[in-house]
């Protein structure tokens, strides 16, 4: 009964003490914000040709952009998003899919109002407007097919197309210099293969064993020819036997 008592004791002492666990570890990485935007009112936008409802703010001297429901922000080769168009940035660790769809010399054309070679009759979207429509007009697919982006007899890019261009796009966005200066610490972390330090260190002991076992092999018989030498009846045949 003693014995089943002081078990219990000790049972519940290993239940209650608590068991120390590990701290987490938080790293941070600080990543600078873009500056503000200064506009004191939200910014018009247009609608851009060839894209998947995606809208830009010709007004605003930086590539700010609406899309999905987020303003799209690039600054010095990093990506930014917010619901507001001049304040709660975050850092986007990605370039957002749409943006290789935006042709990159939309603001001649918007100058121009020109794209392409036909007439550009864009539209300009206020805020409000945007932020009450902007879901209708992806469900319906408005800018493409009712209004064709507002570019005069204009049709649009079929996909194979639009593929070729956005790979196309991608290779000139990643030469930027402004976009390079980010790439170097994943590129330096991909080569870290041991494999050749490993190789050479194998091969040696392969050479060092098949050297060894021919001596091995070599001093067996010299141990056994006394034994053959001492009966002197018929010494060659049994030499002939240990042969075959």
């Amino acid at each position: 009964m003693k014995k089943l008592l002081f078990g219990t004791m000790l049972l519940a002492l290993v239940i209650v003490v608590p068991i120390p666990t590990m701290a987490a570890v938080d790293i941070n990485v600080a990543i600078p914000l873009p500056p503000p935007i200064a506009s004191q009112a939200p910014p018009d936008v247009i609608a851009m040709p060839d894209t998947n409802d995606v809208y830009a703010a010709p007004d605003i001297n930086a590539d700010l952009f609406f899309w999905n429901g987020w303003w799209w922000r690039l600054w010095e080769g990093r990506w930014y998003r917010s619901h507001y168009y001049n304040q709660g940035w975050g850092y986007y660790n990605n370039v957002p899919s749409f943006y290789f769809d935006v042709d990159p010399g939309w603001r001649g054309y918007y100058r121009d109002h020109n794209w392409n070679g036909h007439r550009w009759n864009y539209e300009r979207i206020p805020n409000q407007r945007l932020q009450q429509n902007w879901k209708s007009w992806h469900n319906d697919r408005h800018w493409e097919k009712q209004g064709t982006w507002g570019v005069q007899s204009y049709q649009p890019r079929p996909q194979k197309e639009r593929q070729a261009v956005r790979q196309q796009r991608q290779k000139q966005y990643q030469q930027r210099p402004e976009v390079q200066q980010h790439q170097p610490q994943r590129q330096e972390q991909r080569p870290q293969a041991q494999k050749p330090q490993g190789q050479p260190q194998r091969q040696p002991q392969e050479r060092v064993q098949r050297v060894q076992q021919p001596q091995r092999q070599e001093q067996r018989p010299q141990a056994q020819q006394p034994q053959h030498a001492q009966p002197q009846g018929k010494p060659e045949g049994r030499e002939g036997e240990h042969q075959k």
